[in-house]
C-alpha cells in the first residue's frame, strides 16, 4: 500500500507539473484561446445578449425543430462558418484558480493511484508493462478526449494534447516503471 500510495503521490504531481508548464509557461495550447484585439467590444456585446453562464453552439437548431427541418436547415449551413462560445458572467478570482489548481492535483493524485492499483494486480509487471501500460492509459485518455472532440469541432491544439500524453504520461511511466519495480 506505501509503493502505492508514493507512486500515486509522485506520479499525480509529475502529471500536474506537466500541465502546469503547458498550459502555463510553455503555453502550447495557444491555438485554442487566441487574442483578438477586438476582445473588449465582443465581451461588452456578449454581455448584452446572455443572462446566465452556458455553453452554445452556433448555428444550431431551436428544441423541438422537425427532422425534416433539421436537414433542410443542416444542408443550408453546410460550408458557412459556426462557432462554440463558452459564456461566464463572471471571471473568477485568484483564490478560485487556487482552489482549482489544488483540485486538479488531487485529481491527479487519485487517478494514479488507480493505476497503480491496476498495475499491482499485474503478476510480476515488467518495467516495460508498467511503461507501456502507464502510457497506454494516456493514450486512452487522449483518444477519449481531446481526439474525438477534435473529430466533430476541429480543435486548434489537437497536437498540443497529444504531446501532453506521450510526455506527461511517458514520464510517468517510467517513474512508476522504476518505483513499482523496487
Amino acid at each position: 500500500m506505501k509503493k502505492m500510495i508514493i507512486g500515486a503521490l509522485v506520479g499525480g504531481i509529475i502529471l500536474f507539473i506537466w500541465q502546469f508548464l503547458t498550459w502555463g509557461m510553455l503555453n502550447r495550447h495557444e491555438a485554442q484561446q487566441k487574442y483578438t484585439p477586438k476582445q473588449d467590444s465582443i465581451m461588452a456585446y456578449l454581455n448584452t445578449q446572455f443572462s446566465e453562464d452556458g455553453a452554445y453552439m452556433m448555428p444550431t437548431f431551436a428544441p423541438g425543430t422537425s427532422n425534416e427541418e433539421i436537414e433542410k436547415q443542416m444542408k443550408a449551413l453546410e460550408g458557412k462558418p459556426y462557432a462554440q462560445l463558452i459564456y461566464h458572467k463572471s471571471m473568477p478570482g485568484m483564490n478560485k484558480m487556487f482552489m482549482n489548481m489544488g483540485r486538479g492535483l488531487v485529481v491527479n493524485i487519485f487517478i494514479i493511484w488507480l493505476l497503480c492499483w491496476l498495475l499491482t494486480k499485474i503478476n510480476a509487471p515488467s518495467f516495460g508493462t508498467i511503461f507501456m501500460g502507464t502510457l497506454g492509459t494516456g493514450m486512452i485518455t487522449f483518444l477519449h478526449g481531446p481526439y474525438t472532440m477534435h473529430i466533430w469541432y476541429n480543435s486548434f491544439d489537437l497536437m498540443a494534447h497529444f504531446t501532453d500524453a506521450l510526455i506527461a504520461w511517458g514520464v510517468t511511466g517510467l517513474w512508476l516503471g522504476w518505483w513499482l519495480r523496487r
